[in-house]
């Protein structure tokens, strides 16, 4: 039987994944917003900071009358209000971050200075020490956040440091995930001879998350046409864009998937590559649906593969390291599939296989931290040979 190449699917999928590139754009506040990306630009309404303000905690002055001896007229908290005017000859206790008053153009550290009762005896200081200027950080009108930021707590900071409360950002693509098999229960639950817990639903949905998407359904049904028919009724009113399913799709009996799918036109495939051979591309009610097989390995792995770099790049997260390196020790593979192998990193900076290939070894992928990419026509590698590898 031949095999459809990986770079093939591969296209097949970002086709699919284009109609989805264009993002409407929604306000959120600044407590929901993390992890989002920016819409359009984001623009100081102040100037940042706002007032000129003390850099130490210290004594504010007139720089040209030190060094010398000076009269302690006030102290200054950093509170609201607005302080009096210094008064020439006199010197100010001032506190990081409060209101440096008219006629004071330097603070002096604390340390720097000799209190003695009201007086207070402080170094030659130039002006400027120690303040920070009405707009020194960012001026009114001034961008504050480029569009397409996607934002984290540092963007969080600025943002709310210039009085904003919300942000426009992007809406996330919104998926539904969808595990098929009578063999199926929910983690948890007593198992019934013949059972195994859904492990493919939890996985997916925490993937679709990672990849900036919004799950907004998550199903579980056994095999039966009628059941999967009306829970993708369920995705679509939930406003899904995107359904994902898993299992089903093999080329035996009591393949769910394709008894719905494949009369709606549904592309029902086998793939050069292991694991994750079977893959089929659908659609239910004109929204997109993306078939992954049951295993939970070929499940987690087929959607890293196919599914994640497209959506990643629709929510402006950057994708895991990708690149080459040694192997430790000598592997073999498959002739005629791409292999994606589960290994890990070892200290000299070599890499190394996690036990095998099979798609059933979930707790050799859970020990897994890089994926090791064998090409097609290549069946055997010797410790010491570049591979490569994509960090998970």
């Amino acid at each position: 039987m031949a095999r459809t190449p990986v770079d093939v699917h591969l296209a097949r999928v970002a086709a699919m994944l284009e109609p989805l590139r264009s993002r409407a754009s929604e306000s959120v506040a600044l407590s929901d917003a993390l992890g989002r990306v920016v819409a359009a630009s984001v623009v100081s309404p102040m100037d940042l900071p706002p007032f000129r303000n003390a850099q130490m905690d210290g004594f504010a002055v007139r720089a040209a009358e030190l060094p010398g001896e000076l009269a302690v007229a006030a102290d200054i908290p950093a509170a609201a209000g607005t302080p009096a005017p210094l008064a020439p000859g006199t010197a100010a206790r001032i506190m990081t971050g409060a209101p440096v008053p008219d006629g004071a153009d330097a603070v002096v550290p604390v340390e720097a200075s000799r209190v003695s009762g009201d007086r207070v005896d402080l170094p030659a200081t130039a002006p400027g020490t120690f303040v920070r200027e009405r707009g020194s950080d960012l001026t009114a009108g001034a961008e504050l956040i480029p569009a397409g930021t996607r934002l984290a707590s540092r963007h969080l900071a600025a943002v709310a440091a210039a009085g904003l409360t919300r942000v426009d950002v992007l809406q996330p693509v919104r998926i539904a995930v969808i595990s098929t098999g009578s063999e199926l229960a929910a983690p948890g639950d007593p198992l019934a001879p013949g059972q195994i817990p859904d492990a493919n639903g939890i996985a997916l949905e925490a993937a679709a998350r990672a990849a900036g998407a919004d799950v907004v359904h998550r199903g579980r049904v056994a095999d039966a046409p009628d059941e999967l028919s009306a829970v993708l009724d369920a995705a679509a009113a939930a406003g899904a864009e995107l359904i994902v399913t898993s299992g089903g799709i093999s080329m035996g009996d009591y393949e769910v998937v394709r008894e719905v799918l494949e009369p709606r036109g549904a592309v029902v495939d086998v793939l050069a590559m292991q694991p994750g051979g079977p893959q089929a591309l659908g659609e239910w009610s004109g929204i997109p649906v993306v078939c992954f097989p049951g295993n939970p390995v070929s499940s987690q792995l087929s959607f890293e593969i196919f599914l994640a770099p497209g959506l990643r790049r629709i929510a402006g997260i950057p994708g895991p390291r990708r690149g080459d390196a040694e192997l430790a020790r000598d592997i073999t593979s498959v002739a005629g599939k791409r292999q994606y192998l589960r290994g890990r990193r070892l200290p000299d900076g070599t890499v190394e296989t996690v036990a095998g290939p099979s798609s059933h070894l979930v707790a050799a992928l859970a020990a897994a931290d890089v994926l090791l990419v064998v090409p097609e026509d290549v069946t055997t590698m010797s410790a010491g040979e570049s591979v490569e590898t994509w960090d998970l």
